[in-house]
C-alpha cells in the first residue's frame, strides 16, 4: 500500500471518511515559511459544500497543526495536520456494506483488502480525503506565491455548458486567475453561472449527477523544470491529479486537439520580447520535452459525475454472489466539479514545489530570519 506522493516535498495521506479524523503529513517543508492564515482558511472554504448543489454533510474542516509549526512559522519538521470528522451518518451504509455501488471502489477494495476495508462512506476512497490534500496544498500554494508562481482553475465545462477559456495574453490571464481564485463557483464568464447551477439542481431533483471539465493555468513557472522521460512535468502532474478520485482524464495544452492539425498549424514558434524568450502560441501548454519552457502551464482535467445517486440501479452482493437491486441512501453531491477545482490547484502546487525543490534545493524556498 502506498499513501505517499513526492520525492523531496512529500505528502502522506491518512484517515477514513467516517473515522475519528482525517489528515496529512507534509514532509520537506522549508523552515521559516510564515503561514498566511487568511489564505489557508480561504482554500479550505473553497472546498466546502454550499447550498443545494453540494452534499448536505457539513463538516467544520478546522485544521489542527500537530507538528511543524511554531509561532505561525514552519520549523522544518514534518507538518502533521488533523481534521476531525463530526457529521457522519454511518448507518446509511450498514445495509449495503456488501453491495458493490456502481462506479465506486467497493468491490475492488473488498478484493484488495480481503473485506477488512472501512465501508462507511467509502472509507479512505472517499472524496472526504481531499480536505487534508487542500490543507497541504494551501502551504504549497503559499510557497509558490512567494516565488511569483500562481495557479488557478475554473469550470471549463459542466455537462454541456461551456465557460470561456483562459486568455492567451499573460497579463489578462493573471487577472482572470486572481478573480476566479476568489469565487465560490469558479468560472470566467459570469453569464454561465446561473445556467450551470440550474443544471446541477436539475440533476439533484432527478436523483442524478453531472460532471465536466476543469481548466488549470500556472503562471510564473521558470523554464528548465522537469525531466525528459519518466519524471516529465506532464507525468508528475498526471500522477498527482489522478490521485483525485473522480478524475478520469487529463490533457496538456491543445491535448487531443492535436489529432486533426498539421504541424504548421500548431507548432509554437519562438521569439524574443524585451530580452525574454517566449513562444507566439502555447499549444504545448508550457512544456517541451517534459520540461517547462517558461510559458504558462495549461491543462484540462475531466471530472466524472458523482457516482453516488439515488436512482434505482442494478448491482451485486459480492459476498453472496447474488444480483441485487440498489437505491443508495444518504447525502451526496449532485456535482463535485465546482469543489474539485481547489483540489486540482492543491495537487498541482504540491507537485510543482517538489519539482522546483529538486532543481533548486530547499534553501531556495527558505524563509528569511527576522
Amino acid at each position: 500500500m502506498k499513501n505517499t506522493i513526492g520525492n523531496l516535498f512529500r505528502v502522506t495521506l491518512f484517515g477514513e471518511s467516517h473515522g475519528e479524523a482525517i489528515g496529512v503529513v507534509l514532509d520537506g517543508v522549508p523552515a521559516g515559511i510564515e503561514i498566511d492564515k487568511e489564505l489557508f482558511d480561504h482554500q479550505m472554504f473553497l472546498r466546502k459544500p454550499k447550498g443545494t448543489i453540494s452534499t448536505q454533510r457539513r463538516e467544520k474542516d478546522e485544521v489542527n497543526f500537530v507538528s511543524g509549526l511554531f509561532e505561525d512559522k514552519t520549523t522544518g519538521a514534518p507538518c502533521c495536520m488533523l481534521i476531525y470528522n463530526g457529521d457522519q451518518h454511518s448507518q446509511d451504509y450498514l445495509k449495503i456494506k456488501d453491495v458493490a455501488r456502481p462506479s465506486h471502489a467497493d468491490y475492488a477494495a473488498n478484493v484488495k483488502y480481503g473485506g477488512f476495508q472501512d465501508y462507511r462512506g467509502g472509507g479512505h476512497f472517499s472524496g472526504r480525503l481531499t480536505a487534508p490534500l487542500v490543507a497541504a496544498g494551501a502551504i504549497a500554494i503559499q510557497i509558490l506565491k512567494e516565488k511569483g508562481i500562481t495557479i488557478g482553475t475554473h469550470v471549463k465545462q459542466l455537462h454541456t455548458i461551456v465557460d470561456d477559456s483562459f486568455s492567451t495574453e499573460i497579463e489578462e490571464c493573471k487577472k482572470q486567475i486572481e478573480e476566479i481564485n476568489q469565487k465560490e463557483f469558479s468560472i470566467i464568464n459570469e453569464d454561465k453561472k446561473e445556467d450551470m447551477i440550474q443544471r446541477i439542481d436539475e440533476a439533484r431533483m432527478s436523483l442524478d449527477a453531472v460532471g465536466g471539465v476543469l481548466e488549470t493555468c500556472v503562471i510564473g513557472m521558470p523554464a528548465g523544470i522537469g525531466e525528459p522521460a519518466f519524471d516529465s512535468i506532464e507525468s508528475r502532474l498526471s500522477h498527482a491529479i489522478f490521485s483525485i478520485g473522480a478524475v478520469k482524464g487529463i490533457e496538456f495544452g491543445l491535448g487531443f486537439g492535436f489529432k486533426d492539425k498539421m504541424s504548421s498549424e500548431v507548432n509554437d514558434e519562438f521569439e524574443v520580447i524585451d530580452g525574454n524568450i517566449v513562444t507566439k502560441t502555447n499549444n504545448n501548454g508550457g512544456i517541451n520535452g517534459g520540461i517547462s519552457n517558461g510559458m504558462p502551464i495549461l491543462f484540462k482535467t475531466v471530472v466524472k459525475p458523482t457516482s453516488s445517486i439515488a436512482k434505482h440501479q442494478k448491482s451485486v452482493n459480492f459476498n453472496t454472489k447474488e444480483n441485487v437491486d440498489l437505491e443508495i441512501k444518504g447525502r451526496h453531491d449532485p456535482a463535485i466539479i465546482h469543489r474539485a477545482r481547489v483540489v486540482v490547484d492543491s495537487m498541482a502546487a504540491i507537485t510543482l514545489v517538489d519539482c522546483l525543490m529538486e532543481r533548486y534545493g530547499m534553501v531556495w524556498f527558505q524563509g528569511e530570519k527576522k
